[in-house]
């Protein structure tokens, strides 16, 4: 917990993405996995869009210099972009009435913004991964 603690203090933008993102993973699941069109899920989803919305704007600002890159940005930023633009289309969808357009939307950005980029910022070698897995990362990254 003292690598947290020290995350929150000299990397406090990391920080935050990282509580954002937990909460959108854990929130997201309840939400996808729960009765859909009640107020509940509707509140909770404005929530979740919430947090993504934090997750997407923080790691918009996350570089790391040491992956292949472009300008600090890595290929896992293409994560960012995508939800940057999917989020806002499934919103649309939902108050077209879409409700399908609105349901596959935000299930793949629960899969690829959430658990599939999640997967690949915790490898062994990524700082958040190398944070979890007590390995050594000589960098930041998100």
């Amino acid at each position: 917990m003292n690598a947290f603690a020290t995350l929150m203090q000299r990397h406090p933008l990391i920080f935050f993405h990282l509580v954002t993102a937990v909460a959108a993973l854990l929130l997201g699941a309840l939400i996808l996995y729960g009765r859909k069109g009640t107020w509940n899920h509707r509140t909770l989803g404005w929530m979740w869009v919430t947090l993504m919305t934090g997750t997407v704007l923080s790691s918009a600002f996350i570089r790391d210099y040491r992956l292949p890159n472009l300008y600090g940005f890595t290929p896992i930023h293409g994560f960012t972009l995508y939800v940057a633009v999917m989020l806002p289309r499934a919103l649309r969808y939902v108050r077209a009435g879409n409700i399908v357009g609105h349901r596959k939307t935000m299930r793949g950005i629960y899969y690829g913004g959430c658990v599939i980029a999640g997967i690949f910022t915790l490898l062994p070698g990524r700082f958040l991964g190398s944070l979890l897995w007590g390995t050594q990362a000589t960098g930041i990254a998100s």
